[in-house]
Parts: structure tokens; C-alpha cells; sequence
């Protein structure tokens, strides 16, 4: 899956892994080796005990428009949001900053 963003007219993240199952949901980046961009659902927060690496986290509304963003979330640490927002894209750290998004921007799946 791609992820572009409407509002900017740019690619966020390209080869976008979507996990599938609650297992795989648990395990997400923990303990890999290498950071690929993450998107699924899940309510109140992450965190990111045992991850190796800082991640960017965007948190979008059902519209997939940009909530709330976290830069540069370092490994064990947990990251909170209102519930009613349920989608949440986990990228690269310095991806946020490199691409320009924002809150308030819209983002496209494709």
C-alpha cells in the first residue's frame, strides 16, 4: 500500500505493511531490525518497548485526516490519544518532518 498526501501532494510512505491478525498487530515493529512503515487500528495509545529505533506516529480520523502527530517517539516510551481516533501510521523517524505533514492534513490509500 502507498500513502500520499492530499493536502501537501506528496508520497508519506511507499510498500506500507498493514498487519494482519491480532498477533501480528502485538508484535508490530518489535524486535525488527529494520523500521517499514506500519499502518492499522487501535484505540487510547502505542508504545514501543522493544523497538529498536525511534518512530514518527501519525493518528488519523476515519476520514484519514491527520489528528495528531508524534515525532521521533524513542524506544520504551507510550504514546496516548483520545480513543475516538482509531487509525495509526507508524513510520521511519524523520519522516514527518522530511515530508512536511501536518495536523489537519488529508491522506489517500492506495
Amino acid at each position: 500500500m502507498k500513502i500520499f498526501d492530499i493536502t501537501r501532494d506528496k508520497i508519506i510512505a511507499e510498500k506500507v505493511l498493514v498487519p494482519r491478525g491480532y498477533l501480528e498487530k502485538a508484535i508490530g515493529l518489535i524486535g525488527k531490525n529494520e523500521i517499514k512503515p506500519m499502518f492499522f487500528r487501535t484505540r487510547w495509545g502505542i508504545h514501543t518497548f522493544g523497538v529498536r529505533f525511534p518512530i514518527d506516529v501519525v493518528v488519523l480520523d476515519k476520514n484519514k485526516k491527520v489528528i495528531k502527530i508524534k515525532s521521533n517517539l524513542k524506544p520504551n516510551r507510550i504514546f496516548f490519544w483520545n480513543p475516538k481516533y482509531f487509525y495509526v501510521l507508524e513510520l521511519l523517524a524523520g519522516e514527518i518532518k522530511k515530508s512536511g505533514l501536518k495536523v489537519g492534513d488529508q491522506l489517500r490509500f492506495d
